[in-house]
Protein backbone atom coordinates (compact mmCIF):
# COMPACT_ATOMS: atom_id res chain seq x y z
CA UNK A 1 0.00 0.00 0.00
CA UNK A 2 1.15 3.20 -0.56
CA UNK A 3 -0.23 6.68 1.03
CA UNK A 4 -1.97 9.53 -0.71
CA UNK A 5 1.32 11.71 -0.54
CA UNK A 6 2.92 9.00 -2.25
CA UNK A 7 0.15 8.32 -5.07
CA UNK A 8 0.38 12.30 -5.51
CA UNK A 9 3.88 12.12 -6.57
CA UNK A 10 3.13 10.30 -9.40
CA UNK A 11 2.46 12.29 -12.57
CA UNK A 12 0.00 10.47 -14.52
CA UNK A 13 -0.62 12.84 -17.93
CA UNK A 14 -2.21 12.41 -21.48
CA UNK A 15 0.37 12.22 -24.31
CA UNK A 16 -0.59 12.46 -27.51
CA UNK A 17 1.45 9.91 -29.90
CA UNK A 18 3.52 11.88 -33.09
CA UNK A 19 5.17 9.00 -34.68
CA UNK A 20 5.51 4.95 -33.81
CA UNK A 21 7.86 2.54 -35.03
CA UNK A 22 8.73 -1.11 -34.35
CA UNK A 23 11.91 -2.10 -32.92
CA UNK A 24 14.22 -4.22 -34.97
CA UNK A 25 15.06 -7.22 -33.15
CA UNK A 26 12.19 -7.56 -31.33
CA UNK A 27 8.20 -8.22 -31.40
CA UNK A 28 6.88 -6.42 -28.94
CA UNK A 29 8.32 -2.94 -28.13
CA UNK A 30 7.45 -0.15 -30.21
CA UNK A 31 9.49 3.39 -29.99
CA UNK A 32 6.82 5.73 -29.62
CA UNK A 33 7.63 9.79 -29.98
CA UNK A 34 4.49 11.79 -27.90
CA UNK A 35 3.60 15.18 -26.75
CA UNK A 36 3.30 15.90 -23.59
CA UNK A 37 2.35 19.92 -24.11
CA UNK A 38 5.13 21.60 -23.46
CA UNK A 39 7.75 18.79 -24.90
CA UNK A 40 8.26 15.81 -27.29
CA UNK A 41 9.27 12.61 -25.48
CA UNK A 42 10.16 9.02 -26.89
CA UNK A 43 8.72 6.38 -25.01
CA UNK A 44 9.17 2.61 -25.67
CA UNK A 45 5.76 0.46 -24.94
CA UNK A 46 5.70 -3.52 -24.88
CA UNK A 47 2.91 -3.03 -27.05
CA UNK A 48 3.94 -4.63 -30.35
CA UNK A 49 1.65 -7.79 -29.94
CA UNK A 50 -1.92 -6.18 -29.99
CA UNK A 51 -1.24 -2.70 -32.18
CA UNK A 52 -0.09 -1.35 -35.16
CA UNK A 53 2.07 1.56 -35.56
CA UNK A 54 0.34 3.31 -37.88
CA UNK A 55 -2.88 3.27 -35.94
CA UNK A 56 -1.53 4.60 -32.94
CA UNK A 57 -0.45 7.69 -34.69
CA UNK A 58 -2.45 10.63 -33.25
CA UNK A 59 -3.78 8.40 -30.51
CA UNK A 60 -4.17 9.95 -26.55
CA UNK A 61 -2.58 7.62 -24.01
CA UNK A 62 -2.07 7.76 -20.28
CA UNK A 63 1.30 7.77 -19.24
CA UNK A 64 3.93 8.19 -16.60
CA UNK A 65 5.46 11.47 -17.20
CA UNK A 66 7.88 11.09 -14.05
CA UNK A 67 9.52 8.11 -13.97
CA UNK A 68 13.04 7.91 -14.52
CA UNK A 69 14.37 7.31 -17.63
CA UNK A 70 15.53 3.66 -18.69
CA UNK A 71 17.16 2.09 -21.78
CA UNK A 72 15.74 -1.02 -23.80
CA UNK A 73 17.40 -2.20 -26.78
CA UNK A 74 19.51 0.84 -27.17
CA UNK A 75 16.54 3.36 -27.00
CA UNK A 76 16.40 5.50 -23.89
CA UNK A 77 12.60 6.01 -23.02
CA UNK A 78 11.22 8.74 -20.96
CA UNK A 79 8.05 7.71 -19.33
CA UNK A 80 5.59 4.47 -19.54
CA UNK A 81 2.95 4.25 -21.44
CA UNK A 82 -0.31 2.48 -19.21
CA UNK A 83 -2.22 -0.48 -20.24
CA UNK A 84 -4.40 -2.98 -18.79
CA UNK A 85 -3.53 -6.78 -19.42
CA UNK A 86 -6.22 -8.09 -20.87
CA UNK A 87 -5.27 -10.78 -23.22
CA UNK A 88 -2.59 -8.63 -24.18
CA UNK A 89 -2.39 -5.00 -24.01
CA UNK A 90 -5.21 -2.85 -23.76
CA UNK A 91 -4.24 0.94 -23.77
CA UNK A 92 -5.81 3.76 -21.60
CA UNK A 93 -7.09 6.30 -23.07
CA UNK A 94 -9.53 9.14 -22.49
CA UNK A 95 -12.69 9.02 -23.98
CA UNK A 96 -12.48 12.22 -25.30
CA UNK A 97 -10.12 15.11 -26.74
CA UNK A 98 -7.85 16.30 -23.90
CA UNK A 99 -5.06 18.95 -24.40
CA UNK A 100 -1.38 16.94 -24.88
CA UNK A 101 -0.04 16.87 -21.28
CA UNK A 102 -3.29 16.99 -18.92
CA UNK A 103 -2.48 15.73 -15.88
CA UNK A 104 -4.51 12.40 -14.66
CA UNK A 105 -6.31 13.32 -11.58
Amino acid sequence: MINYEQFQSIELRIAKVLQAERIEGSDKLMKLSVNLGEEERTIVAGIGKKYEPADLIGKQVAVVANLEPRSLMGIESNGMVLAADYDGPVLLCPDREVLPGARIK
